[in-house]
């Protein structure tokens, strides 16, 4: 494992990504029906996901189909915040494509510099509370699926709901903080060849997430407007 093949790798899934995101975009702009594109995305994604979670090793298989998968998922997604808040910010997807980068080169510098380092502690805070993030995403999707929506705050653009937001897209960003320090390791540790596929799906699968947390919260501020 070496780190220029592990961004070399990234780099390629950024392209497959954003060739299934263009495709996607361009359905929404026809008029055609993007939500099975949404739902295919988004779920498998995350069964893709889930398996390398426990079998890094097929990454070198696995890491390019998911790249494809999120592609579609935001693609549509970017295309509905683009119409929807096309006349209070047209270009809320541009700010958030640029603030996305702009946080992850931060992070990069903070932890390059060893500002942020992941000790054990941190990397535990981290790690609880993104499955605590997680779970509640979970519950609030269950409940939404029977009927139930009290939380209106997640999708609001009030001051809990923009704060909310905020906290989510910290914790995104500081899980960058982990992609690196695993790569890192990795590559000392002299790992196996088909962890630069391993660490390069970690971190666009961090990317994608903090991608779309900023883009909730730009699309909660705008609403204030």
């Amino acid at each position: 494992m070496t780190l220029r093949g592990t961004l070399q790798k990234f780099g390629f899934l950024f392209i497959m990504v954003l060739g299934t995101s263009f495709y996607s975009w361009r359905e929404f702009a026809r008029g055609g029906d993007i939500m099975p594109l949404v739902w295919t995305g988004a779920i498998g994604g995350l069964v893709i996901a889930l398996v390398l979670t426990f079998k890094p090793a097929l990454s070198q298989y696995l890491a390019p189909l998911y790249a494809l998968l999120q592609g579609l998922f935001i693609g549509a997604i970017s295309a509905m915040y683009s119409a929807a808040f096309s006349e209070v910010a047209p270009n809320i997807i541009i700010n958030a494509v640029g603030l996305t980068f702009g946080v992850a080169a931060a992070m990069y510098l903070l932890y390059s510099f060893r500002i942020i380092k992941a000790t054990e502690k941190f990397k535990s805070v981290i790690i609880t509370a993104t499955v605590g993030i997680g779970i509640f995403y979970l519950i609030v999707f269950v409940l939404r699926a029977f009927g139930f929506d009290n939380m209106p705050f997640l999708h609001q653009g009030s001051l809990l709901g923009i704060g909310f937001s905020l906290f989510v897209v910290v914790i995104a960003a500081l899980n960058l903080i982990l992609d690196f320090d695993m790569i890192e390791n990795g590559v000392e540790m002299g790992a196996p060849k088909y962890m630069e596929w391993y660490g390069a799906f970690g971190l666009m699968v961090t990317m994608v997430w903090l991608y779309l947390e900023i883009l909730r919260l730009l699309g909660k501020i705008s609403s204030r407007d």
